[in-house]
């Protein structure tokens, strides 16, 4: 099977074609924005962090910005910065140029003179680069070299009942095929470890999931504070979920049945085929941002209680299990699988109608948070683990 879409000089192949304005922290993020508002085909980031940052966080910043700007929908990046942060728009285009070798430039707010000079510069650079983009065209590729992530948000009981086994049929699919699946939120596979690690393809990658999970745990037991304080949230429990394994339980069914063949950390690059599973926080739109750094082109995200999230970069699908939700928020969910709960269809043929949704917009056709503009961005920090 194969889609269309855009090979990079670094190899990889995108499945959109934005000129990314990637601002260091927040002070150079309204530059930003004002630089992508005035170049079609450009995204901007919104990012609020990149100052007072310790060495973890730094580390853990530098880390996501860059993915962001090697991700296989970025034709090329304009770096913003201000110069006092502590992400350095050099030390950022170093770790850029590691991971992909797209075109790069750099705008200094200070040393240009403000920002009307910065976003002039930008916008020179933008506009070439959409110009240099507008010439490529689109050529088919096989399956095999689809990253797909997979999100739950806002979880009640249809989550577990009907939207994530929907999508564990559409990961197992990708995976047959030869792509890339992407299972996230170590806080959600709590309570699983004895279903997960059993599929892990061997003795070292089960050590990384548990551990993983352990961590995630001992982090809030340093700081004095209980996972289950917060997660369950509120709005989980009003839905009707009452226990953070409960919630986990039907959490990992985003993940189908194929087996786990690694453990990546927070924001690093994706560079094996399968299933793999993503350190990353519950929330959802850090965890987001995570795998978006990792190289993932595509999102679908399930919610019970319903969401409005996207992603500037990538594509975010929505689905829910519950017929409620697709009703009130109608110009939000892509896919309603609610015909589960009802008896109407079963998870294997909504896991088919969503793969060929999936791949209507891997083609170009916009999801509905895409075609909103939604551009939600939230970054981890270490104390979002803890």
């Amino acid at each position: 099977m194969e889609f269309k879409g855009y090979r990079r000089p670094d190899g990889r192949v995108g499945i959109r074609n934005h000129v990314l304005i990637l601002p260091c922290s927040l002070c150079a993020s309204e530059t930003a924005r004002f630089i992508a508002s005035q170049v079609p085909g450009s995204v901007y980031i919104p990012n609020q962090g990149g100052c007072a940052l310790s060495k973890a966080d730094l580390d853990i910043t530098i880390r996501v910005l860059s993915g962001f700007a090697a991700n296989p929908n970025v034709y090329g990046t304009v770096v913003v910065a201000n110069t006092c942060e502590n992400v350095q728009p050099d030390l950022l285009i170093e770790e850029i140029k590691k991971k992909t070798n797209k075109p790069v430039e750099k705008v200094v707010i200070r040393d240009i003179g403000g920002t009307i000079k910065a976003a002039e510069a930008g916008v020179r650079y933008a506009s070439q680069m959409s110009r240099e983009a507008s010439k490529l065209e689109k050529e088919s590729f096989d399956i095999s070299e689809l990253i797909l992530a997979t999100e739950c948000g806002g979880s009640d009981p249809t989550s577990g009942l009907a939207a994530n086994p929907t999508l564990g049929v559409v990961s197992d699919k990708i995976v047959e095929l030869g792509g890339t699946s992407i299972l996230s939120e170590t806080s959600e596979l709590v309570g699983t470890e004895e279903i997960l690690a059993p599929r892990c393809i061997n003795e070292e990658v089960a050590e990384k999931l548990l551990k993983i999970i352990k961590d995630n745990e001992e982090y809030f037991e340093k700081a004095g504070e209980s996972l289950r304080d917060g997660n369950p949230s509120a709005g989980n429990k009003e839905g009707g979920l009452t226990t953070l394994e409960e919630k986990s339980l039907g959490c990992i069914h985003k993940a189908g049945y194929a087996p786990i063949n690694e453990v990546y950390e927070y924001g690093a690059m994706v560079d094996k085929k399968g299933l793999v599973v993503m350190d990353t926080p519950g929330q959802d739109i850090a965890s987001i941002a995570a795998m978006v750094a990792g190289g993932a082109q595509v999102v679908i995200f399930t919610t019970g209680r319903g969401t409005p999230t996207g992603n500037g970069i990538v594509p975010v699908i929505k689905i829910t299990g519950n017929s409620e939700t697709a009703k009130l928020m109608e110009d939000n969910i892509d896919f309603d699988a609610s015909s589960i709960i009802s008896g109407q269809s079963t998870i294997e043929e909504n896991g088919e109608k969503l793969f060929e949704l999936l791949m209507e917009v891997v083609n170009g056709q916009q999801s509905k948070a895409e075609s909103l503009g939604f551009n939600d961005m939230s970054l981890a920090r270490k104390c979002n683990f803890c």
